[in-house]
């Protein structure tokens, strides 16, 4: 107790000899902040051409993106003579252009995976724009959202179960790559069906096809430009269109990524698994490579391990030896 009262006692008496300290340091610096304004004013007006109010070059020159003379989604006219129309385009190409690191990021990734979506969607039958729309849903990232939507095409559960992904602890088909593209194709298709333009079908694929039906019931019209949506929705096919504006020429906006900063495919093989795997990063090592880089190539597999009760067959990408390295 002796012991903490002297300390206590010490402690109090520092504190009192810094505030001291510091209300000198304070005065001094404020004389010497006073001294110097009275010369800064002083020679400013002496010399007229220092009167003037100092430009900032740090504050950044926000401007207005252009907009394309003319537009199609999916070799459907975009009308852009609509005054609502050029509005809500401007407005997500301002949006996409000012997040810089996001937007880098997916020029980024285009490098890794553009083609490969782009060869899914035509194997489909599938309008290659479709494939900003998985620009829009998850960045080329392998998201989950708070309403439960996950992977790169951001499927819920009850639609990922219902358009032919697999899912549950072990496995989650809504992050390989394949198989969602396939099962996104197989929606857009339906919904091409259902309202005969592409445009509408991929609204239908943020909204859902019952609240698209309702609408459409509603206002007379499957025409998107038309039509009234929540924000989102009506947000939705304008985000495409502008992430397709700004990719396709990031330059233009002010994105000058060199080639050699894009990501490249990763060098993988191909090894089926029919069975269980007792331990991922095992399996991993037996094969060249580790658990790390094993799943930045298959994302679908959520577990250390997988009993794959079901006895499905999985094609796992696996990494070779020198992928890192040999990049």
């Amino acid at each position: 107790m002796k012991y903490i009262a002297f300390s206590i006692t010490v402690l109090c008496a520092t504190l009192v000899l810094l505030s001291w300290r510091g209300a000198n340091t304070a005065n001094n610096a404020n004389t010497a902040n006073n001294a110097n304004t009275a010369s800064t004013a002083k020679t400013a007006t002496n010399n007229p051409a220092n009167s003037a109010p100092a430009q900032n070059a740090s504050i950044q020159n926000v401007t207005i993106p252009p907009l394309p003379k003319s537009a199609t989604f999916c070799s459907e006219k975009v009308p852009l003579e609509n005054f609502d129309v050029r509005e809500s385009l401007t407005r997500e190409l301002f949006s996409i252009m000012y997040a810089h690191s996001s937007t880098t990021y997916i020029i980024q990734l285009q490098g890794r995976f553009k083609e490969m979506i782009i060869k899914m969607l035509e194997k489909e039958g599938i309008p290659a724009d479709i494939y900003y729309l998985c620009v829009a849903e998850s960045m080329l990232q392998p998201l989950a959202s708070p309403a439960g939507a996950k992977g790169y095409w951001q499927f819920t559960d009850a639609t990922a179960k219902s358009f032919g992904l697999f899912v549950n602890r072990e496995v989650d088909e809504r992050y390989n790559w394949e198989k969602a593209t396939a099962a996104a194709c197989r929606y857009l298709k339906k919904g091409y069906e259902k309202y005969g333009n592409w445009t509408l079908a991929a609204a239908s694929y943020n909204i859902g096809f019952a609240n698209v039906d309702k609408r459409v019931a509603e206002q007379g019209t499957t025409n998107y430009y038309n039509m009234q949506f929540p924000q989102e929705t009506a947000r939705y096919v304008y985000r495409a269109l502008a992430y397709r504006e700004i990719l396709e020429n990031p330059a233009k906006f002010g994105f000058n990524i060199a080639k050699e900063h894009l990501c490249k495919p990763i060098k993988c093989k191909s090894v089926k698994v029919s069975g269980s795997v007792a331990n991922w990063s095992t399996f991993a090592k037996e094969h060249g490579t580790n658990f790390k880089m094993l799943k930045m190539s298959n994302e679908w597999i959520r577990s250390s391990k997988l009993v794959n009760a079901e006895r499905r067959t999985y094609n796992v990408l696996v990494p070779l030896p020198d992928a890192r390295t040999n990049y």
